[in-house]
């Protein structure tokens, strides 16, 4: 029974990840002959009708994203040089987060603040969890399980509420925005199902994360209610 628990919440875990990758794999192979520009293309050109000269599209080694910061859209070598349709349909999601942005929309915005402040949140909740034996002693408590949980909190449930507001702003970026503009002509009829396969692995990229991390931030609280 064990046994089977294991492997099911493996699958939970791991399989949403083994999908996305199989996706983009299996989409990212060959140059499809009715696209005339590769993905960094398409990307410059989307960006330029919806009047947003002001983004750069840079290659990446860090993975396909859309950086607030440096109002970039940045694709992987092979997405950023490439045909296939893997090549298109990512650079026009990475697009959707560069359109969110210029639309200034509140998750999108709220889920960049976050972000910015998950690396501070997790200093403080270290701290917190090494102070949290430390003040027990002194103040001859047991044990001070509302200072543990903040810590606790900190560092791993403040990214699992980044991963959940993130999903969302994923989803509106393949959705709402890359799909109907793709929908426009850059895609023929028999690649409309295939795009909407790679948007949504494209979504759900985080989704393992989050998983990964509600399993953590739960075994922390198994811990702290001893």
């Amino acid at each position: 029974m064990l046994l089977i628990l294991a492997v099911i919440g493996a699958c939970v875990i791991f399989g949403p990840g083994l999908w996305v990758s199989y996706v983009l794999k299996k989409y990212n192979r060959g140059p499809e002959s009715n696209f005339p520009g590769t993905g960094g293309e398409l990307a410059r050109h989307l960006l330029d009708r919806c009047n947003l000269q002001d983004v750069k599209v840079v290659v990446t080694e860090t993975g396909d994203h859309y950086s607030p910061d440096d109002r970039s859209v940045a694709l992987t070598k092979d997405k950023f040089d490439g045909k296939t349709l893997a090549s298109i349909v990512i650079a026009a999601h990475e697009c959707g987060h560069a359109i969110q942005h210029a639309n200034r929309e509140p998750l999108f915005l709220l889920r960049h603040r976050l972000a910015q402040s998950a690396h501070s949140a997790q200093i403080i909740g270290s701290a917190l969890l090494a102070a949290s034996p430390v003040v027990g002693g002194l103040t001859m408590l047991p044990h001070l399980s509302l200072l543990s949980f903040s810590g606790a909190f900190l560092v791993l449930g403040y990214g699992l509420v980044v991963q959940l507001v993130t999903l969302p702003v994923e989803l509106d970026a393949s959705f709402k925005k890359a799909l109907p503009i793709l929908n426009t002509g850059y895609i023929s009829e028999a690649q409309l199902g295939p795009s909407k396969v790679i948007l949504r692995a494209a979504a759900l990229t985080y989704v393992a994360g989050t998983l990964m991390q509600l399993l953590n931030f739960w075994r922390w609280i198994a811990v702290l209610r001893r």
